[in-house]
């Protein structure tokens, strides 16, 4: 105990000893840099290490990116290393730089000037031969055509844009794809994009494959994974689309000097890094690979966008494809004022997000509501699908037929406008106007009844004064003690009374319901505004269709509170009335100005999210809403 008392000062002096001579010799060392290869010799598609080694100087300005044509050289760290020879420490800043040799040849790396302190210093320049291979894969390139060109070159990764189409019109959806490439030999982990950069058209959102197909090129294995995507032009002209762009980490052989070669010197533990941030720890395998961010870019691709021809229809709403309409409607046999729901379904190929609601021919003598929207998509970027239209109408008097429903769009097949009209739907209607029943006027007077004083009542014959008529006088009918409510047949003759009132009570409830139009209307909106509380309640709607349910919601209660036309109805009409807070009154607002984004923006339909927190917030406003 007492020796390990003693050597724990001595160890410590011992330190302290060695860090201020550490401090003086390298106080007194004068900087000097040298760069080394950790190889000379590659193939292309394998990485080099190089080094910049500083050493006498604490802080050194390296450079960044090194420019070499065919090279990419990025620096990747930093470390430091402490080394005592004769009790003269030398302290050593390394500089780790990556290089990935791009093609073959021999290059040569030119002096970097390097700056400690207030000394300029000069590495020496270095040289790297990279060798090619016979089997070559498609590398940063970008077509119209379905595989990559090929450049004769190992490559690690390569990125293709394929557009099928060299022309288009404007608002015309064209399918697009992004092929990425690693090489199967590389493990490789993506993670950014792809995206396709460029200005004046549109992209869908890219749908991510489940897995990558293996394709071989040259001899060379391919891992290609395909995303799929759709643009759409938004203005006539010649417009660039991409590059096609992603950054992925992939794991390179890594080439290093043989360290081994010199004894490790016990004060390495000096060493400033962390032991075990040495890639012989990090690296199953040894310090054989490392991970490498690399990015991969296509070459873009260009398309003459058409404009659309002058003079569209007054109902297009700038949908451009090859759409088929069908429209149903139930039920058929109604009351006049009673609602009929008309499903319109829009099925084809094209910009549904442009699609809207197909409108009535003849609208005279019908209330039509707001209609609400779905859309099914066929394919997996939503080119191809249906969109369904709901659409309530009300007859007004007797209708014997619902009028065709139709639209217009523009087919870019055909070069020009195209309109589609469903063929009218037998109904029928009954009912009507019912007159109120009135007393004639020609109608002559009820006679008044006789008066009793002009009516001779004959008098009884006087009755014996004796009892004896007690014993020989009978009553004309039997009589019997029985109550008379026990009786059944008081009940029976409740009955007849009891169907008068009842039939009577039904009849002045149907006649009241027929005259009453604003009763059936009530109804209609009731009926509407609890259908549309049931919808938002849903979780899977897409935002446009939930906004408009809600704003149409809002709408409803407000005129049934003030008994006005839904329709009129907007945002500071539903605040007077309900009498908000400011902040009930600021995410009614809110409500309706989003629905009006989403309804003409020209959107995608039902690919994004709503959040919960948004929906809980809608659903608690319209709930709470009273007058």
């Amino acid at each position: 105990m007492s020796n390990y008392a003693l050597s724990t000062p001595v160890k410590i002096l011992l330190g302290a000893l060695i860090g201020l001579l550490s401090l003086v010799s390298t106080q007194a060392q004068s900087p000097k840099v040298t760069a080394v290869l950790s190889n000379s010799q590659v193939e292309v598609g394998e990485t080099v290490q190089m080094q910049i080694h500083v050493t006498g100087g604490k802080e050194a300005s390296t450079p960044g990116e090194i420019s070499v044509d065919g090279l990419e050289i990025h620096p990747t760290s930093t470390s430091q290393q402490f080394e005592m020879r004769n009790f003269n420490v030398s302290q050593t800043v390394i500089y780790n730089y990556t290089i990935l040799p791009l093609k073959s040849g021999t290059f040569k790396i030119p002096p970097q000037t390097i700056k400690v302190g207030n000394e300029s210093l000069r590495t020496e320049e270095l040289q790297l031969r990279v060798s090619g291979s016979a089997a070559g894969a498609g590398g940063q390139s970008g077509s119209n055509n379905s595989a990559p060109s090929q450049t004769g070159k190992t490559r690690i990764a390569f990125a293709e844009l394929i557009v099928p189409k060299q022309s288009a019109y404007v608002g015309e959806m064209v399918p697009v794809e992004i092929r990425l490439g690693f090489s199967s030999r590389t493990p490789h982990r993506l993670v950014e994009g792809p995206e396709i950069t460029g200005q004046g058209f549109t992209v869908q959102k890219l749908q991510v494959p489940q897995q990558p197909r293996l394709e071989t090129v040259n001899g060379i294995p391919y891992e290609v994974w395909t995303f799929k995507t759709a643009i759409s032009a938004a203005r006539p002209g010649k417009i660039e689309i991409g590059p096609a762009q992603a950054g992925a980490i992939v794991a390179v052989l890594r080439r290093q000097p043989n360290t081994r070669s010199r004894p490790r010197s016990p004060f390495d533990i000096f060493n400033m890094d962390d032991p075990f941030s040495d890639p012989f720890f990090a690296d199953p395998f040894g310090g054989v690979q490392q991970q490498e961010k690399i990015s991969i870019k296509s070459q873009p691709a260009t398309l003459e966008v058409k404009p659309l021809p002058p003079n569209p229809p007054p109902d297009f709403s700038g949908a451009v494809g090859n759409f088929a309409l069908n429209v149903e409607a139930n039920p058929k046999n109604v009351q006049v004022g009673d609602p009929i729901t008309v499903t319109s379904t829009v099925s084809g190929r094209g910009n549904f997000d442009r699609v809207s609601a197909p409108s009535l021919r003849d609208e005279q003598g019908w209330h039509k509501y707001p209609s609400s929207s779905k859309f099914k998509q066929d394919d997996d970027v939503g080119v191809s699908g249906s969109k369904t239209f709901e659409t309530v109408l009300s007859p007004n008097e007797k209708k014997q037929a619902i009028p065709a429903f139709g639209f217009s769009f523009f087919d870019p097949l055909e070069e020009k406008y195209v309109r589609r009209e469903s063929d009218s739907i037998p109904i029928h209607v009954e009912g009507g106007n019912l007159a109120v029943a009135a007393t004639p006027s020609g109608s002559a007077p009820v006679a008044s009844a006789p008066s009793p004083a002009t009516t001779a009542v004959p008098q009884a014959p006087e009755k014996p004064a004796d009892i004896l008529y007690q014993l020989t006088d009978r009553p004309h009918a039997v009589e019997f003690f029985t109550p008379l409510y026990l009786r059944r047949t008081f009940w029976l003759a409740q009955l007849l009374p009891l169907l008068s009132l009842l039939g009577l009570l039904g009849w002045n409830a149907r006649r009241a319901r027929r005259q009453n139009k604003q009763v059936q209307r009530i109804a209609g909106l009731q009926h509407e505004a609890a259908e549309l509380m049931r919808r938002l309640r849903r979780e899977n709607s897409a935002p446009e269709e939930y906004y408009a349910d809600a704003s149409r919601a809002i709408q409803l209660k407000t005129a049934l509170a003030t008994n006005s036309d839904p329709n009129t109805v907007d945002a500071a009409a539903a605040t007077r009335t309900f009498r908000l807070d400011e902040k009930g009154e600021a995410t009614l607002r809110r409500i309706f100005e989003r629905n009006d984004e989403l309804r003409y923006s020209g959107r995608h339909n039902g690919f994004d999210e709503l959040p919960a927190e948004q929906r809980r917030e809608v659903l608690d406003l319209i709930h709470h809403l009273q007058a």
